[in-house]
């Protein structure tokens, strides 16, 4: 009886792992849709001016125009993926010396042997490294905008999870919930606050106390929601969504509990540097404008200092640095192929139409309910353009429009907005990020999906009593 169940349970497994679909050919299919989109949806075009402010080309609000459709050949299509890396450059080498500095500060050991340290100190305890890890993740988004750069820390989450008894779902969860309540509740992040706010007028981070609120909101759902999930998990596996992929893949990733180096005084010294690092780069995003150019030159610092800190030799921290930069290949080849989707859009002239017929029905939301619309307005183009600041560059001078007819506040807004980036980020099949870390953990998107689906709906409703909230208080500069 035993063997017939084992027997059906690895069969089981099998037939799971046969059927899971490689998150790029999830993409694949994702671009497409866009192309077949082309051929369906009328082409049609706003007319854009330059914003010696943003430096962009911003559209025009009442300007759009219906033109002759452009239709899309397969070269197009194959060439796509090129002019998608091409427009997401900017995010893929800031992604590979982010991952370069991170595997230079695995190649120290510094936090592993922490991590590693910390789980036996908490033994009995394990459920805490819940909270505190997400702590750390959500205010790395909130106040950095750091979100495709945690998939480094993937394999080091799971393997903790692994060892405490948790499952793969969880490792994901602990740093992409906490990343998505960050940008949901983004305090200081330059990447999507600090654009749209330049984009309405608005002083740059203003009205810091609210979204403050809102982040530790997010956050505290968030990990409540992570911790009672562990803790069935945990009682009984079986429960999981991911047990039969973790039973295959996965179980084998346990740190080893019984051998674990010592926290050495170099270790310290390199975790304290990242740490200051870190602080460092929350201070010149608030005071100097710190962007992507700076916040990469100072994560380069950061892990030279820590490789040397930490004991390694100019080859060892070439090395570690290499290694980094081909980690992150799958996440920027998902990002390429996220922006492809886009460009394929953009070039048959049907991505404004989308544009267009959304905002046609977001003005006829009650403008007591303006905010809202706004939200899920932000929610479903989010999944057509999952860049924050290339969203903001195309919604927000429509939102400044709307809100301003509507007579609540720009601020408001951008809050709508800000929100509306954050949530289908994880959700949408269009999340390069997410599904390249779901990749490394061998767990299929559906099982995601069914996992995140009650914590999403919750997220939703913190957003809209926020909302109302703000609408009715007449958020403002601040």
């Amino acid at each position: 009886m035993l063997r017939f169940i084992s027997k059906s349970m690895d069969k089981k497994i099998y037939e799971e792992k046969k059927s899971s679909m490689h998150p790029m050919m999830l993409m694949v299919y994702v671009v497409l849709l866009c192309t077949a989109l082309s051929y369906i949806i009328p082409a049609g075009q706003y007319d854009r001016e330059y914003s010696e402010e943003t430096g962009v080309s911003l559209l025009i609000p009442d300007s759009f125009h219906y033109v002759e459709r452009t239709h899309t050949n397969v070269l197009d299509v194959l060439m796509s993926l090129t002019k998608g890396m091409q427009q997401a450059s900017y995010i893929i080498f800031f992604l590979m010396i982010v991952g370069g500095m991170f595997s230079i500060m695995n190649g120290t050991g510094a936090l592993n042997i922490a991590l590693a340290n910390g789980l036996k100190r908490m033994k009995g305890r394990e459920i805490l490294m819940i909270p505190l890890l997400m702590i750390f993740f959500g205010c790395g988004a909130a106040f950095c905008g750091n979100f495709e750069e945690f998939l480094v820390f993937v394999p080091i989450i799971l393997a903790c999870c692994m060892t405490v008894g948790y499952d793969s779902l969880t490792a994901v969860g602990i740093i992409f919930f906490a990343a998505t309540a960050g940008y949901g509740g983004a305090v200081t992040n330059a990447f999507t606050e600090g654009v749209a706010q330049e984009i309405a007028g608005l002083p740059k981070y203003s009205g810091a106390g609210l979204r403050s609120i809102l982040f530790i909101i997010l956050l505290a759902a968030s990990i409540l929601y992570v911790m009672i999930n562990a803790r069935i998990v945990k009682e009984n596996h079986k429960f999981s969504g991911s047990y039969s992929y973790d039973k295959e893949f996965n179980r084998g990733k346990m740190i080893n509990m019984e051998n674990i180096p010592p926290l050495k005084k170099r270790h310290i010294l390199a975790i304290l540097t990242f740490l200051a690092g870190l602080v460092f780069t929350v201070i010149g995003i608030i005071k100097w404008d710190f962007y992507i150019d700076e916040l990469a030159g100072i994560f380069l610092a950061v892990g030279i200092l820590c490789g040397v800190i930490g004991g390694l030799k100019t080859k060892d921290i070439c090395d570690c640095f290499i290694k980094g930069c081909k980690d992150m290949i799958l996440p920027c080849i998902m990002i390429g192929l996220a922006n492809a989707s886009m460009v394929i859009l953009n070039e048959a002239n049907v991505l404004d139409t989308i544009l267009y017929s959304m905002a046609g029905l977001l003005r006829k939301v009650p403008d007591t309910l303006m905010p809202i619309g706004m939200f899920v307005f932000h929610e479903i183009f989010n999944i057509f353009v999952p860049s924050g600041s290339a969203q903001a560059n195309i919604t927000m001078p429509l939102m400044v429009v709307l809100a301003d007819n509507a007579h609540i506040t720009r601020q408001t807004a951008v809050l709508a907005y800000q929100l509306g980036d954050a949530f289908t980020n994880i959700m949408s099949p269009t999340g390069g990020e997410i599904l390249a870390a779901l990749a490394i953990c061998r767990v299929p998107f559906v099982k995601w999906v069914r996992y995140l689906l009650p914590l999403f709906i919750i997220w939703w409703l913190i957003a809209f009593v926020v909302l109302l909230v703000a609408s009715g208080m007449g958020y403002g500069p601040m």
